[in-house]
Formats: C-alpha cells, structure tokens, sequence
C-alpha cells in the first residue's frame, strides 16, 4: 500500500510538473524587451513555442503589451502585441520581458 501511494504521488507531481498550461506568475500589461545580446533580437512567433514560425524581430527597449502568458516546456510564452502597432500580435519568451 505504501508503494502504491508514492508511486501515485510521484506519477501527479511528475505529471503537474511537465504540464502545458496558463502561467499565473507573469504580470499582464505593458513591457519592454531587455537582456536580448547585441546584435540580436527577441523572436516574435506565431505560437507558444520555438516550432513556430518568426513573425518579427524585437530588439531591446521595444515596448509590448502582454495579453497572457503559458508555460510551454520550460519557457514561460506570452502573447504579446506591440506598443505602437497593436495589429501585430504573437509569442515571445516572458525571461526577455521587465515590467514597466
């Protein structure tokens, strides 16, 4: 009985562990993109996940807002869209983001 229980305990912390789902730790609102090397960008994609394709390039001091944010794997994607055009819309990787 005893190791029926840690087997099922192991089994749900494992499996709430690697779960895809919403990420309540990243704050909504307006940000702006910081800690990106020079001569590079933030990618802007089409989905929650380096598998989607790149919408844009955003390099530091670009001004977002962010709409919601999940975890995927073990990066933290936020749904973004920019400051100044906010048609633009996509996902970036909330560890480049600081709240403003």
């Amino acid at each position: 009985m005893r190791r029926t229980t840690t087997v099922a305990l192991a089994a749900m912390i494992l499996g709430t562990s690697l779960a895809t789902g919403p990420a309540t730790a990243a704050p909504l609102g307006r940000h702006v993109v910081q800690g990106v090397e020079d001569g590079d960008m933030l990618k802007m994609r089409e989905g929650p996940g380096t598998g989607y394709s790149v919408i844009v390039g955003l390099p530091n001091e670009t001004v977002v807002r962010v709409h919601e944010c999940q975890q995927a794997g073990s990066t933290n994607w936020c749904k973004v869209s920019l400051d100044r055009a906010r048609g633009l819309k996509g996902y970036v990787s909330y560890t480049y983001l600081r709240k403003m």
